[in-house]
């Protein structure tokens, strides 16, 4: 399968990456200060969203408190890893499918390799999702 050209060029601000082992929504890479609620898919926003479902259940937060710090929660995230993560990862591997829908791109890969600075880890199936840097730019 062939990358189309605009692929090729495309620089992602947020970028998630879920595998079939359970690291659903871990975050690659991230710049700018729009967010989105991907993290909200990752291990820790599962967990805040469960407890925070709890509390609203059972009396001791309001929704619309909930909804705050969960908006809140995707702020934070948004900052922290464009802030403080600076390493870089290279991902090779066999494109399985991919689409361009409402500005985000999603691939499937094949043996997939991860490469960085200081580990090489290989997932035999990754799902990666990628939101448009156009996006952030208007918000």
């Amino acid at each position: 399968m062939n990358v189309p050209p605009k692929l090729k060029e495309a620089k992602f601000r947020h970028l998630t990456i879920n595998t079939p082992n359970g690291n659903a929504g871990q975050q690659l890479m991230c710049h700018g200060m729009a967010t989105f609620e991907l993290y909200r898919r990752s291990t820790i926003g599962m967990c805040l969203t469960e407890a925070l479902d709890d509390m609203v259940n059972n009396g001791t937060l309001s929704p619309e408190l909930a909804f705050q710090v969960l908006v809140q929660f995707d702020k934070s995230m948004t900052e922290a890893l464009e802030n403080q993560v600076k390493s870089k990862v290279t991902i090779k591997g066999h494109l399985h499918t991919y689409r361009f829908c409402d500005n985000v791109w999603t691939f499937i890969l094949q043996d997939a390799t991860f490469k960085n600075e200081e580990a090489q880890e290989t997932v035999g199936r990754v799902k990666i999702v990628a939101c448009d840097s156009k996006l952030l730019a208007q918000a």
